[in-house]
Order: structure tokens, then sequence, then C-alpha cells
């Protein structure tokens, strides 16, 4: 486990580091996750092995440290992830980034250019979330915070099932919370618009049942390239390991 100072405060980002050629990979999970145990079978698959890869747990997530003076938003994590490749001497990274992650990246992309060269979104949030007690962040940020750190988070544990509690529960209420308000809420411009503008090679993955990505036939006019994955949900790395591969090889291989 390796770790950087990220915050005035000393908080520390944390991630596991895989041995391998540059450029460097970089893994970052979505709400209440933590990307070595969603990663870790990624990492080493035989498509994409040998690069050095760092599965980076986001504050307030994981085995990262939970500052209760953090605001948690998508550019404040996308800076603090920044601080962290910047301590591990990475620059030009191929990021991979799931749901959440896959915002944080977007904005990371676009304030800290230099530091990715490849983007990969995995089913990823690009617009605001509708307030519908459906969606998980917009369930979350449903409540107050009083009211979340009260007891609200009883009951999403009760509502999000045993897979997703297991890594949720690992997660700082107030972390959790704050960034579930701030993903319903979106960047301004958008996720969405902040990827159209970015110039570097992209690629989008969504679960082929969900059907056609809306608004896909303008990333793919911008440059993004936009793959469905058989046999799988929300969890692509999880449900299909070896068609979240070849997907994301794919899309790493493309200029």
């Amino acid at each position: 486990m390796r770790s950087a100072v990220v915050t005035a405060g000393d908080d520390r980002i944390r991630w596991v580091e895989l041995a391998g050629e540059k450029p460097a990979r970089v893994y970052v999970h979505g709400l209440g996750s933590t990307s070595p145990a969603y990663y870790a079978a990624s990492a080493t698959h035989p498509l994409l092995a040998g690069r050095r890869s760092l599965l980076v747990d986001l504050l307030g997530h994981g085995h990262s440290d939970r500052p209760e003076d953090f605001d948690y938003t998508l550019e404040a994590h996308a800076d603090a992830l920044a601080a962290a490749l910047v301590a591990a001497g990475v620059e030009g990274a191929e990021l991979i980034a799931h749901s959440m992650g896959g915002a944080v990246a977007i904005v990371l992309a676009s304030r800290h250019p230099h530091l990715v060269s490849r983007l990969v979104l995995v089913d990823a949030n690009l617009d605001p979330a509708p307030p519908v007690p459906a969606a998980g962040s917009s369930r979350i940020a449903g409540y107050t915070e009083e009211e979340f750190l009260a007891g609200g988070w009883a009951e999403v544990r009760d509502r999000v099932g045993a897979h997703w509690w297991s890594t949720m529960r690992l997660a700082g209420r107030t972390a959790l919370y704050r960034t579930a308000v701030h993903l319903a809420a979106g960047t301004m411009p958008t996720m969405r618009e902040l990827l159209l503008e970015l110039k570097i090679p992209r690629g989008y993955l969504l679960p082929e049942a969900d059907g056609p990505l809306p608004g896909a036939e303008a990333l793919e006019a911008a440059g993004v390239t936009v793959l469905a994955v058989p046999d799988c949900g929300h969890n692509i790395m999880l449900d299909n390991p070896d068609a979240f591969a070849e997907a994301t090889a794919t899309i790493l291989a493309r200029d």
C-alpha cells in the first residue's frame, strides 16, 4: 500500500501499485467503492497486465483518509487525485474510471491535462442525476446531511444490498453524502460537455442491456469510442471480466 499527502491537513490518498512499464494506468472506483476490490483482476488480466498500475482510493473511500473538513466536490476529488499522481511521479497516465470515478476522471483530465493521456469511462456519470429514487447518488442526496448522518445511511444500507454495502461501509459517511450530492448536481460545464472538449483518446463502456447510450452520436462525432459490453450490469469489470478487459484494451489501442 502506497500513499501521498493531498490536503493541507495532511490527509492521504492510498493506492495499491503493480509494477510494470510506462505510461502508468490509473484505476478509479465509483461511489462507495474501492479500487483494489473492483480492479485487481482487471489490472492483472492478460490483455491489460504489464503496465505500472495504480488502484487508487479517492479521499473518503476505501483505504484513504476520510477528512470531515473536505467538501468532496468533483473538482476537489480531482485536485486531490492530481496531487497523489504528482507525488507518485505519474504523468500522461491512462485512466480507467468507473461510475462516479469517471466523473472525477473527466474533471481531472480537464483541470490537469498533463496527467492524463487516455481515458476509459466505465458506465460513468456524464450528466446531473435526476431526483429519482432509483438513482444511487440522487437517493443519498435526497437527505439533508444531518438526516443522512443521523440514520439515513442505515436506510441506504438496507436498500443497496450486501454487495455494494461491502465496500460502501468503508467510506466515511460525511464523504459518502457530500460526494453523492456533488455527483448528483454535476459540474458546470457538465461532465459531458467537458468530455466532448477533451483532445485525448477517450472511450465509454456501457452494459449492452441498457440500450443505446443517450447522446452517443454526439460523443462519437467528437471522437469518443462508445462500446456496449454484453452480459453485465453496472459493475462491468466484475460481471464480465474478459469482455471488460477486451473492450478496455480496444479503446486504449486506438489513436
